[in-house]
């Protein structure tokens, strides 16, 4: 039996490429984002692009990418801002992507598939309407496995933590034993290899390999700051406002370098910006480049995300940081590889 998928929410890829590492056969990827369809269908061979909301799909429209005789996976990874860390505490249910699971649900009501999977942001599981997703999986005759993973345990060189969940009609689920549990990839591993670069330059090669460009006073900053450490290790006149307020001293993992022998920490839309988190280089006195954290996101050293060499470094920045690391796709794939 031959496995096919189809990836909801697909953005950039980084799903739909880790499942067609494990041998499924993605059929079709959805999403709102016009600027994803290059980087989708470029690099991921096979698996066709379609601009549509989710909540406008119907069953009838997600059935007609399988083949008869497929055992069928619905892929569906929604944007995780609502059940973030950062919205708590926040009346976020206005926001436009709240019903985005209700939405998937859906649809697994209406095409039946063998099966599901899902990730989002560990804090997912105190949200009524993940509650509510899972019950009805489990009300279809749903096997569900469902548990906080941290990808650096799958070979992915970042320290990012995801929920997991997996749901089968056709046998026990669960997700593959880790793989580089007591060997992470490290900054140096992913990225040592790269060749220098300066605040706000590209290399001549590799037009993904380029960076934002940085204020004097912020080159000041990265100059003063150490791998692994904090900006109270600057100068007190190289602080900002903020810093000097009692709340603003707990935001420590803002204006850092990175570690040569430990993962990264977790890339965000925004991991291009030195200010946005602890997105310094190790060693250069720069954030890190666009390669830099698609290579973080495990994504392969070729990918393209743009075909235009002018494409603004944010939305570039954004494919890359709302991705599924592409060797977590490969550890869901082969998880329900070894069902069929």
């Amino acid at each position: 039996m031959k496995i096919e998928a189809v990836d909801l929410f697909c953005g950039a890829g980084g799903l739909t490429a880790g499942l067609l590492r494990a041998g499924i056969k993605v059929k079709a990827g959805y999403d709102i984002d016009a600027a994803c369809a290059y980087a989708y269908e470029y690099n991921n061979k096979g698996a066709k692009f379609i601009l549509q909301d989710v909540e406008t799909v119907t069953g009838d429209q997600i059935q007609a990418h399988y083949s008869k005789d497929a055992v069928r996976l619905l892929a569906g990874c929604a944007p995780c801002q609502p059940f973030s860390t950062y919205n708590q505490g926040r009346d976020v249910r206005n926001d436009k992507k709240w019903p985005l699971l209700y939405a998937f649900s859906r649809l697994i009501h209406e095409v039946q598939p063998e099966l599901v999977t899902m990730e989002n942001v560990p804090d997912v599981v105190k949200h009524e309407v993940y509650q509510d997703f899972v019950n009805n999986l489990k009300q279809q005759g749903y096997q569900v496995w469902a548990e906080k993973v941290l990808c650096a345990d799958y070979g992915v060189p970042q320290s990012r933590r995801r929920h997991v969940l997996l749901a089968s009609r056709i046998g026990n689920i669960q997700m593959v034993p880790p793989t580089h549990s007591n060997c992470h990839v490290t900054v140096r591993q992913a990225i040592g290899h790269l060749p220098p670069l300066a605040a706000g330059k590209q290399d001549t090669i590799d037009v993904l390999h380029r960076c934002s460009s940085m204020s004097a006073r912020n080159l000041e900053r990265i100059r003063a700051s150490r791998p692994g450490g904090t900006w109270m290790d600057w100068p007190e006149d190289l602080r900002a406002a903020c810093h000097r307020k009692k709340k603003g001293q707990s935001y420590k993992r803002i204006y850092g370098r990175m570690e040569w022998d430990k993962p990264a920490p977790t890339m965000t839309t925004l991991c291009i910006g030195f200010g946005n988190g602890r997105f310094g280089h190790p060693e250069q006195d720069r954030a890190i480049s666009l390669r830099e954290a698609a290579l973080f996101q495990s994504f392969p050293l070729d990918y393209q995300f743009t075909q235009e060499t002018d494409t603004p470094i944010r939305q570039i920045s954004r494919m890359i940081g709302n991705a599924v690391p592409v060797l977590l796709g490969e550890a869901i794939g082969n998880s329900f590889k070894l069902l069929v």
